[in-house]
């Protein structure tokens, strides 16, 4: 099949990482839900000389890439979303279930940042934004869990893709 040599994966390969992708996203929701029932839609509550809760909506992707397309970029992005999180489930059913510890753990992350803002989607059109860092007047784009989740898992991806883990530890 297109010259790429693809072995059966033997038992469930390294899918007990998908038990941090649920807690990241019960953890996500949950605190979503908080920020929508405690949080003024873009009121600041100041926490920390650098950190308030503001509660905001993004309908497109990261740094609000899309947001202002007409709404054809929220069943893009549940499209595109659904098939990564696929193939994110396959290539853990394909990593050896020790050895890849770092990478499977990249990808979980990934996996559940990536379901949690997908949730959102679905349900409301937008995702739920309330983490406001700031230096003075600049403020870092509003993330979320998830969100930080998914840039967590991105470094281990990168990180495993420089320096991988030797099999078999």
């Amino acid at each position: 099949m297109l010259g790429v040599d693809i072995k059966k994966p033997k038992g469930t390969g390294a899918l007990i990482w998908l038990i941090p992708s649920a807690v990241i996203v019960v953890l996500d929701q949950i605190t979503k839900l908080w920020a929508e029932r405690a949080l003024d839609f873009a009121q600041p509550v100041n926490v920390l000389p650098f950190l308030n809760w503001r509660l905001l909506y993004n309908e497109g992707a990261a740094f609000s890439f899309l947001a202002d397309a007409g709404g054809w970029q929220r069943w893009f992005f549940i499209s595109l979303t659904t098939v990564v999180s696929i193939g994110i489930i396959a290539w853990l059913l394909y990593l050896p279930r020790r050895g890849e510890g770092r990478l499977a753990c990249g990808l979980a992350f990934i996996l559940g940042g990536a379901v949690g803002n997908l949730i959102d989607r679905i349900a409301y059109g937008h995702v739920i934004d309330f983490i406001d860092v700031f230096y003075g007047s600049w403020h870092w784009p509003a993330f979320n869990i998830a969100d930080s989740a998914i840039t967590i898992g991105a470094i281990l991806v990168i990180i495993d893709s420089f320096w991988p883990q030797r099999k078999g530890v």
